[in-house]
């Protein structure tokens, strides 16, 4: 099993407390996450990208370009790039570019995003978002495998003899699928060969079991090898203490608060969107967050990969308003107390197969 930790950079009041840092002071915090997370031995860091509600993560590539500032090792992600809001001759552009200030550590997360509001922003038709996704990731493999492009679709103007500088470093990056509720991502992944990023944040294990095991069906139905069908999986955030008690007496509160903090009227019933894990005891029990003693969280995420045979675990640690010394602290815990057990019972060759996998991309 390989790490990765993700934050999506929220910004609202502290669910207890109400205090709220500048955006400045936040984004020093991710980047600080960062440069702990490669010293103590994770694979990837990752930022979201959202555009609507309590979040800074409006320009990732930003975010990102600061963090391989002060990095040289750890692998950089989004999640997830908003393609369908984007254009892909500026998302090229923007990510080529940290493709090589970081000389080839950028991956890229696609996804239509986790907030409907986006989509009026950008003077965008929400009802078109799939299709939107599926044209706008098939001209941006395009513009990142080759030169002098002549392309024409439905929702830009068309490109005649185009070339995006800069080029990616080494080759295209990795381009993962970013899945949550729907089929039509999985369908997109498997089509053209691409590994599957499920959220494993909100919903039971069983619904991202689905859809993992739909992508996994049509990868092989498009005449993929099915060895390379890579999946990773998100989490609800992580939370350590020494024992399920403990767990419960310092983070209940918190949690139960962020909770209803975070629960959005206007989408309820739309899956994805609602935690239905809304007490510390049913998180613990059957939600996707790592809640609990360090057996606790092995144990979950061994269940996850039982059920879901990833690669990849990602974790966030910034979601509930954790200052951050108990931010880093949370990461040290997992790295030395839970990862070194998980990557004994769960190994993966995700990025040291030098392009085994059949991406040509094992970096």
């Amino acid at each position: 099993m390989k790490f990765s930790v993700l934050s999506l950079i929220g910004h609202a009041p502290h669910p207890l407390t109400g205090h709220l840092p500048t955006a400045a002071d936040r984004f020093a915090e991710v980047v600080e996450a960062g440069v702990a997370a490669e010293r103590l031995g994770f694979d990837a860091y990752a930022v979201g990208e959202r555009h609507a509600g309590p979040f800074l993560s409006s320009s990732p590539s930003v975010v990102l370009g600061a963090l391989a500032a002060r990095t040289s090792r750890i692998r950089l992600q989004t999640g997830v790039t908003v393609l369908a809001v984007l254009d892909p001759v500026r998302v090229a552009e923007d990510y080529a570019t940290l493709s090589q200030l970081s000389r080839g550590r950028l991956e890229l997360v696609i996804g239509k995003g986790a907030e409907a509001g986006h989509f009026d922003l950008f003077g965008l038709d929400e009802e078109r978002q799939w299709d939107l996704q599926a044209e706008k990731y098939g001209l941006l493999r395009r513009l990142w495998s080759e030169e002098h492009v002549d392309w024409a679709g439905e929702f830009r103007p068309p490109l005649k003899n185009t070339t995006t500088l800069p080029r990616p470093y080494g080759g295209p990056p990795r381009i993962w699928h970013g899945s949550a509720t729907s089929r039509t991502s999985p369908e997109l992944a498997a089509r053209h060969g691409d590994p599957l990023f499920t959220a494993n944040a909100i919903q039971p294990r069983a619904a991202y079991a689905r859809l993992i095991a739909y992508y996994r069906e049509r990868f092989a139905a498009y005449g993929h090898d099915p060895a390379r069908a890579r999946v990773a999986a998100g989490s609800g955030g992580l939370l350590i203490a020494d024992t399920e008690r403990a767990a419960i007496a310092r983070y209940k509160d918190l949690y139960e608060a962020k909770v209803a903090q975070s629960f959005r009227p206007h989408l309820a019933g739309r899956a994805g969107y609602n935690t239905p894990f809304r007490t510390i005891e049913d998180a613990l029990a059957d939600g996707p967050a790592l809640i609990g003693s360090p057996q606790q969280i092995i144990d979950k995420i061994l269940g996850f990969h039982a059920a879901y045979g990833h690669d990849l675990q990602s974790v966030t640690v910034d979601g509930f308003g954790l200052p951050l010394a108990e931010q880093l602290e949370t990461l040290q815990r997992f790295a030395e107390e839970i990862a070194p057990v998980v990557r004994r019972e769960a190994p993966s060759t995700l990025w040291e197969d030098g392009g085994a996998d059949g991406t040509g991309e094992g970096r």
